[in-house]
Formats: structure tokens, sequence, C-alpha cells
């Protein structure tokens, strides 16, 4: 991923806060028939000693789990807020003209050798934690024991574990570091001003992010 110095992302607490608040991967192989990608939501476990691992579930009518090659590494990227950010909100646009319109993006890049975990024991507590954490908002929260056991059973050998343990994680927060402090609060102020969740969190990660 091309990523110059004051867009570059190493924190290894943000880059894994970007993989849990925005969960859905897109896993892109290499296999017999060439790329493959396919969006699946994750799970990030990191051990005592920094090691992050992936874990996840493919449907097992899906081939990525028989056909992506084992000998080398894939490729998870995970998307955060993003918006378009128009010239007419640099203050300095009104001094000289020079400005142009740009796209902000947070974005963190995961690469690890596959690994097919097709054991039902393995495969039911990944389940169990997936649901866990997602159906934690709800009013009230589903569980695996809210279905009949054998459609449970059922349902789970339908799929097929995958895990990356990762060799790298890259991180690439492009939100207006570059440019001075006047034009990063116009840009923050037009984001809010056009609204909705992605402009609100992108415009909140101008404010927070430290200039370059």
């Amino acid at each position: 991923m091309y990523s110059p110095a004051h867009f570059k992302e190493e924190r290894p607490e943000l880059l894994h806060q970007l993989v849990r608040e925005h969960p859905l991967g897109l896993l892109i192989t290499l296999g017999d028939q060439g790329l493959e990608a396919n969006p699946i939501p994750f799970l990030l476990d990191v051990d005592t000693s920094g090691q992050a691992v992936l874990r996840a579930h493919v449907a097992r009518a899906n081939p990525v789990w028989r056909e992506a090659r084992a000998d080398i590494d894939t490729l998870v990227v995970f998307q955060g807020p993003q918006a378009y950010v128009s010239p007419n909100w640099y203050a300095t646009k009104a001094e000289n003209g020079k400005a142009v319109p740009t796209w902000n993006y947070i974005t963190v890049q995961a690469r690890g050798r596959l690994v097919v975990r097709d054991d039902a024991v393995w495969l039911r507590e990944l389940v169990s934690r997936l649901t866990h954490r997602h159906e934690a908002t709800q009013p009230q929260p589903w569980g695996l024991g809210d279905a009949p056991p054998d459609y449970i059973d059922a349902m789970l050998r339908a799929i097929v574990g995958i895990e990356i343990p990762l060799t790298s994680l890259q991180g690439k927060w492009k939100v207006s570091q570059n440019h001075p402090a006047v034009n990063r609060e116009g840009v923050a102020s037009g984001l809010r001003a056009q609204g909705g969740e992605q402009a609100s969190a992108m415009a909140a990660a101008v404010e927070q992010a430290a200039p370059r």
C-alpha cells in the first residue's frame, strides 16, 4: 500500500481498534483461478506477546478455503470512515486558489498465511464469540441456545473456519494531516455540515489527528 510518512499509522492499539470497530474485512486470496475477494466478518485476537490473529468462518460451499494458496500471504483489507473533501473547505483556497478535491479515508491492511480449521469444537467457540460480540447491543441478545440444537449442528457443518496469524498490519490514516490547521478546521466543519455517519466520523478523525 502506498503510504506517505504523514499518512502512515503504526501504533498497534489504533490498528487493532480499527479492525474491531470495522470487522467486515475484504479477504483477498490467490488460487488457481487467480485473485478472489470475499467480504468476511473477522475476530481479532492478540496474545500477550503481541501476536495478532484473525479468525472467521466461510461457507463450506465457498471454494476459497480449498483453493487459496497456503504458501503465500493472503491480504485482508479493513475500511474505516471515508469521505470526499471539497477544495472549497480549505481556507487557503481564498488566498491563492491552489486547491483541488481529494478523498479522506482510514484503512488497515493485514497479511498472513491462511490456515483452515475444519473442526466442530473450534467452530462452535468461534460462532459463539462472534454472536456474543455482535448481539451485545441488542435489547434481547440472541444466543446459540435460542435455536434447536440439531439446527445449530447442521449450520456448523455447513461452514469451515479460517485463521490468519498476521505477519504484517499496516495502517493509513489519510485525514488531512498534510494541511495547515486552518484547512483542517475547514474540512472538519464542512464534513459536519454535510452530515451523515461517515462524514461525522471523518470530521472527528480530522480533528483528532496530529499534523505531520
